[in-house]
């Protein structure tokens, strides 16, 4: 999808209804501005409540025809899509780091595993969309797996390609089509979605793209929601705009998949690989500025060997995050996670490593930071920081240590590092978390596995066929003799 000029200087990413740039209004132009560069890099066209209806009627009509698509022809362009991923990630990648201000490293990480989920998708649809044949009473009972429909797509600005990526590619592979409400942070990534995607060769409607104002976005999103058309709605963000968004599907009796925020913990035990364990706590705490659901916000220490476990952690801080270690999105991120910081500071908190000052004069970028001495009325206690940060506690056990990390409102990832891989499947069992990884940071992630949030971190599944399952729906046909289905109903 190409800007749209307005002007000799003014370069716009458009609404992207039914194959085409919908016309601009420029009185609807949102500022697409860059944290690192401090100024605005482009703009967007915001959307109507009248757009986001255009672009839900493009994805119905698109429908019709898409659903009937062979399974080999969408796996054959899952594949296409990837090798073009590949082929143009030089400018993927700078439109992601210029709109997000996420590192060039990140940038190429995130088309790495977008690439890598497709080809999983491709080879995987066939076993999701095996059905069953269940004996029933009188006759034979098929149960076939259909597409549910056009869904709407509200990806976040963090991770921008791979998990916008994702939920593409697992709703077009199910036979849906998307109405995609991308980020005003950053629509001209996500354009390139759409873009290579319809360079692959989809139909024109399969692939619908919005944005809107944030004054707009509640009232847009809402038109979306309540058409008839969309059929089920896929978020990733943060748990208080989940649940907004929860209770509008329901009045409208949609169902939705949400990955919401977590509180990830990182448990220590004693017989830890305690150099190992600090590399992977550190680069789970301080990765992309702490800007992933999944990062590691909460570490858990058995008392016995702390001192040393922070003594190598801070050597490892010190020698890999003590630089340039990034930038926010934006201010309003930094500013956030800063004053949680800092509010727990002034409640006696203190620093073991770090200060949560600012770095430079943009106001979006701040030293990588762990406290301890967390109260239980500390809001930092269990609310994201969505930043650089993290809270370190030391229990006595590993009893305690699984007792702290359950108390929490979220569900998302969780890590225990340990030699003992029997006591550690133990607790995986007890901890009450959608993923949990041993020796590993929280920050992880494998195409094959599914991902999934419980409690405060959302529900549904991501990756592979139990994503692809997601936009899936079980149609049950039955057939009957006609003299049989007579005798069966008493006649």
């Amino acid at each position: 999808m190409p800007f749209v000029r307005h002007t000799d200087t003014t370069q716009v990413v458009p609404l992207w209804i039914d194959g085409q740039a919908a016309p601009l209004e420029a009185s609807k132009f949102i500022e697409v501005y860059s944290s690192a560069k401090q100024q605005i890099i482009h703009y967007a066209q915001g959307a109507s409540e009248a757009d986001a209806c255009k672009a839900a009627d493009a994805a119905w009509n698109a429908f019709l025809k898409w659903k009937k698509t062979r399974p080999e022809f969408r796996s054959e362009m899952l594949l296409k899509v990837a090798d073009l991923y590949e082929a143009r990630a030089g400018e993927i990648a700078r439109w992601e780091v210029d709109e997000t201000s996420c590192s060039e490293t990140f940038a190429q990480f995130n088309i790495k595993l977008a690439v890598g989920i497709m080809r999983e998708f491709a080879g995987a649809l066939t076993t999701a969309l095996v059905g069953d044949i269940p004996p029933i009473s009188d006759g034979y009972g098929f149960v076939f797996k259909e597409p549910v429909g056009p869904v709407l797509l509200i990806p976040p600005w963090n991770s921008s390609i791979i998990l916008s990526s994702r939920g593409v590619a697992a709703a077009l592979a199910a036979g849906c089509t998307v109405v995609m409400k991308a980020s005003e942070l950053c629509p001209r990534t996500h354009s390139m979605i759409v873009d290579i995607w319809e360079e692959a060769g989809l139909p024109k409607g399969c692939l619908n793209q919005v944005q809107a104002e944030r004054k707009d976005a509640a009232c847009v999103t809402e038109a979306l929601i309540a058409h008839p058309a969309i059929r089920k709605v896929e978020f990733i963000g943060s748990a208080a705009v989940g649940r907004i968004l929860g209770q509008t599907c329901a009045k409208h009796l949609k169902p939705i998949l949400m990955e919401l925020g977590g509180k990830s913990p990182a448990i220590v035990l004693k017989d830890a690989n305690l150099k190992a364990a600090a590399e992977h706590v550190a680069f789970g705490v301080f990765l992309h500025q702490g800007q992933i659901c999944f990062s590691t916000e909460r570490i858990i220490v058995e008392e016995v060997i702390s001192n040393d476990f922070i003594q190598a952690l801070k050597e490892e801080a010190s020698a890999k995050y003590s630089g340039d270690v990034g930038f926010a999105v934006a201010t309003h991120i930094t500013k956030h996670a800063h004053d949680i910081v800092e509010e727990a500071r002034a409640a006696g908190a203190t620093f073991l490593l770090g200060d949560n000052s600012y770095i430079g004069a943009t106001g979006a970028s701040l030293k990588p930071t762990i406290l301890t001495g967390i109260k239980s009325t500390d809001r930092i206690r269990d609310e994201e920081t969505f930043g650089p940060s993290a809270t370190l506690y030391i229990v006595k056990d590993a009893d305690e240590a699984v007792a702290l990390a359950n108390d929490t409102a979220y569900g998302l990832s969780a890590t225990i590092h340990t030699k003992d891989m029997l006591q550690a499947l133990d607790m995986a069992k007890n901890l009450d978390y959608g993923q949990v990884h041993v020796n590993m940071p929280t920050v992880y992630d494998d195409f094959s596995l599914p991902v999934s949030g419980v409690k405060g971190s959302g529900w549904g599944n991501n990756n592979s066929e139990y994503g692809l399952r997601e936009y899936l729906y079980d149609k049950t046909v039955t057939l009957h003799q006609h003299e049989n289905a007579r005798a069966s109903f008493g006649h």
